[in-house]
């Protein structure tokens, strides 16, 4: 039986922006926990994260601190599920938005529907994109039976899972237990006894017309521009191509593994992935100064493996260092420098760059629970050092991708160092040098840019630091110096505008620099002359 979503007035939604991955590709995606934001009256009640219940955030307080986010250079805002949850289980309440009950029934503890399309309007209002996180895969059950039976089953009220509601609609009750058997992956259930998560049918032709009605109605009720999608990994690939094409908009799917052809084979059956395989080697890389740096170096581009090859680099996967899943990256270093190495590279590497709200300020809290604190708590203060960087961040990769028509569709490089706790990272019209010496660090470590990767005598600026570094006759400069650990962006000196963004002070190309600029990139003329310093990833 087809269940219908409930449609309460779409003429009162507001309009997605039609935006199609392309689109998706020039954003910077900030990530939003809608009940650890903000609060609807702007108030700075106390939450405690290890109490795992709700702390009082809602819609409203999101359209509240819509400048916040803006005013960091974001322009698509990610919120946690809308669907009413599961509460009272013996890992408390679904404040998270995870643990679904009923998807056709938006959560009151957030606002009311009227309120979730306020917020949709409000940011499109501002030429923002909306994109909406969904669970497909399964649902949350609060066991009936204290105890397992002697067959280790729990049994369900299976008429509360809607619009579901009867036992054959889940596949048969069992555990992952072996990960390397995707039909396990598949069929069996998430969770644990404490809260297990059945699992949804989703062999049964009546059940996914259900969910691909359910998405396309849930899109256009909300005017959502993209939607991220739990736990892709857990679903067969050949339904995601149908549901996709019922959402009507970008799908990101989280494929949560180490492994990049697996996490790549995804690609195609969703619009993009997460980069989970370059995450695990990110955080590795710069958690301390002894970090492998030759790890991230030579992952292999994720967009490379996708099962068609790739269309464009950076329309198949998203970047991101911290997320609600995972430890914050101040929870393994109190190192600012290495913070800001790790924090560059989702900005400056192929994909769409997402920062997890509280980064910004610092929020160092580890696994789930302890990383999903509230917000409202920080002040909103826009003085901290991290979100400098992100405006500079930010800043930097518009220029890129108004200085260079090939930014977003051409892949980034490594450039060889000789120097071991160094990398350089090239995707042009940007130049990137990073390091894991640390603030402590007794040395200053050394890049060198090779010659013919900028046109002769070109200068370029690091939009970090607003400082300026002139390339030699060449196009290549022998050394360039780390400050305290630092990591440095560069880009020509003639893509900075003097109308604003990064470093304008140091703009040479007039008001609008990008056109001037791109003569300075004599690299993307002559990249063939330097790919043999050049490490495709």
């Amino acid at each position: 039986m087809l269940h219908s979503f409930l449609l309460s007035s779409l003429l009162l939604a507001s309009p997605a922006l039609a935006a199609t991955a392309a689109d998706w590709s020039t954003r910077m995606i900030y990530q939003v926990v809608t009940d650890r934001f903000a609060l609807s009256d702007n108030s700075s009640s106390a939450c405690d994260t290890s109490n795992r219940t709700y702390c009082g955030g809602s819609w409203v307080g999101i359209i509240n601190h819509l400048d916040y986010i803006q005013n960091m250079g974001f322009d698509a805002v990610w919120i946690s599920p809308i669907v009413e949850n599961v509460d009272g289980t013996g890992y408390g309440d679904g404040y998270h938005g995870y643990w679904s009950r009923d998807i056709d029934t938006v959560s009151t503890r957030f606002g009311s529907t009227d309120d979730l399309k306020a917020l949709s309007t409000a940011i499109h209002e501002r030429g923002m994109y909306f994109m909406l996180d969904i669970v497909i895969n399964h649902f949350a059950g609060v066991p009936t039976n204290d105890t397992v039976s002697q067959d280790n089953l729990f049994t369900f009220d299976y008429s509360e899972l809607l619009p579901f509601g009867t036992e054959a609609e889940f596949h048969t009750q069992c555990f992952i237990s072996d990960y390397t058997n995707q039909t396990n992956v598949e069929q069996c259930w998430l969770g644990d006894k404490v809260l297990p998560l059945p699992d949804i049918d989703t062999e049964d032709d009546a059940v996914v017309a259900t969910l691909n009605a359910w998405i396309k109605n849930i899109v256009a009720e909300y005017g959502i521009d993209g939607v991220r999608i739990d736990t892709v990994k857990h679903i067969r690939h050949d339904f995601w191509s149908n549901f996709t094409a019922s959402a009507g908009v970008f799908t990101l799917g989280e494929v949560l593994s180490e492994n990049a052809t697996y996490a790549g084979s995804y690609i195609g059956a969703v619009d993009a992935v997460l980069d989970y395989p370059s995450w695990y080697n990110l955080v590795g890389a710069f958690n301390d100064s002894l970090g492998n740096l030759s790890a991230l170096e030579n992952s292999p581009a994720l967009a490379s493996l996708a099962p068609d090859g790739p269309s464009s680099i950076a329309l198949l996967t998203a970047t991101f260092l911290e997320n609600h899943d995972q430890p914050r990256f101040a929870s393994y270093t109190s190192d600012s420098a290495l913070t800001k190495n790790a924090m560059t590279w989702p900005f400056v590497t192929d994909g769409i760059p997402i920062m997890y709200y509280g980064q910004e300020q610092g929020y160092a809290g580890g696994a789930d629970p302890y990383n999903r604190e509230a917000l409202w708590l920080s002040g909103y203060m826009t003085d901290k050092p991290l979100v400098a960087h992100a405006q500079s961040l930010t800043a930097v990769r518009k220029l890129a991708i108004a200085g260079n028509a090939s930014f977003l569709t051409g892949p980034a490089r490594w450039i060889s160092q000789a120097d071991p706790s160094t990398l350089m990272l090239s995707k042009l019209p940007l130049t990137t040098l990073l390091t894991n010496i640390g603030t402590m660090g007794t040395r200053a470590p050394t890049w060198s840019i090779p010659a013919g990767l900028y046109a002769p005598n070109t200068t370029l600026v690091d939009a970090l630091a607003c400082k300026t570094v002139t390339v030699d006759g060449q196009g290549g400069a022998t050394v360039v110096t780390a400050e305290a650990g630092l990591p440095q962006v560069l880009i020509p000196a003639s893509m900075l505008s003097k109308a604003g963004g990064a470093c304008p002070a140091l703009a040479t190309g007039g008001s609008s620099g990008a056109r001037q600029g791109r003569r300075a990139v004599a690299g993307l003329a002559v990249l063939g002359a330097v790919l043999g310093v050049l490490a495709l990833v």
